[in-house]
């Protein structure tokens, strides 16, 4: 169930970490948000803000994957206990196109300052940053499936937006630019789902082009897929790691298995550079989507 935002927050200030909303009646509940902006394609908005809120706090977007509703990834995924328990505020996105896929394919979503679902997404982080006082420095996205692959298109087409991300089965910036067909499991191009290809340089330009003239820092990346993904195959994810190991100039430096893995012994780590910064995990036996793990997330982005 979904409640709407009341008109003005009920937030004190205070220089704890950690600071209690006033008098709380009820429990904290996802709540739906309207006039936050610009927002070309009328996706919606919804929000998860925790009784306890940090000073400053940091802000994760979530998108749900094709088919899937902000609803549906609030149940879903444990990422609310967390924000309970840290202080972050979660906005969870919802499209209704494309059967609730999202808009990865379109010049406007893949182009900084364009339209598109990405211009509704960013107009959700300034209204949420200007609200509760939300810190610049700390704003993240995940997402799975067409979610995840959003992810990658808020990463390269806003990278003075969003400090990090973690795509779960998702595909590379631009993998889908241009196709005519919707971008989902039943469109007729599924070139990008099956695994295209280019080279590291070629996924770069894409990345660059998205926001000319941008020379400023990058998000860091974490991709998981599952090798034993069908629908969008493992060499999606690892298009990934060539697009955002050469935008960032990064080289893999070296693979973990084995129980030393934080996603779990079935998966490989891959590190480039020191790990920080981007950090593949390939799931054996794994399909899709790959299951979500917030404690993994959230260290990566430096929240916990």
């Amino acid at each position: 169930m979904t409640t709407r935002i009341p008109t003005q927050p009920a937030i004190t200030t205070s220089t704890a970490q950690v600071t209690a909303t006033a008098a709380p009646i009820t429990p904290a509940s996802l709540q739906q948000v309207s006039g936050f902006g610009s927002n070309p394609t009328g996706t919606q908005m919804f929000i998860y803000v925790p009784n306890r809120l940090a000073t400053n706090p940091a802000i994760v977007v979530a998108l749900h994957p094709c088919g899937g509703s902000a609803q549906q990834f609030y149940s879903s995924f444990n990422l609310p206990s967390y924000a309970d328990n840290n202080g972050f505020i979660i906005i969870y996105p919802q499209t209704t196109a494309y059967s609730n896929c999202w808009d990865v394919n379109n010049a406007g979503s893949l182009t900084h300052g364009g339209s598109g679902d990405a211009t509704g997404i960013v107009s959700m982080v300034s209204y949420t940053l200007n609200r509760f006082n939300g810190s610049k420095d700390k704003v993240f996205v995940m997402g799975a499936s067409s979610g995840a692959m959003m992810t990658n298109v808020m990463v390269g087409s806003y990278p003075d937006v969003f400090e990090a991300g973690a795509a779960y089965s998702g595909a590379a910036f631009a993998c889908f630019a241009g196709s005519n067909s919707p971008p989902t499991p039943m469109g007729a191009n599924q070139t990008c789902a099956q695994g295209l290809q280019h080279t590291p340089q070629r996924w770069a330009e894409y990345v660059r082009n998205a926001y000319p003239g941008y020379t400023g820092k990058r998000p860091r990346m974490q991709v998981i897929h599952g090798l034993g993904d069908t629908l969008v195959r493992p060499q999606c994810g690892y298009e990934q790691l060539k697009q955002w190991s050469t935008v960032m100039g990064l080289t893999n430096t070296n693979n973990i298995t084995g129980g030393a893995v934080p996603m779990g012994s079935q998966y490989t780590q891959i590190n480039y550079g020191d790990g920080s910064q981007l950090v593949g995990y390939f799931g054996q036996g794994v399909g899709h989507y790959a299951p979500l793990n917030a404690q993994v997330m959230l260290r990566f982005f430096g929240i916990i």
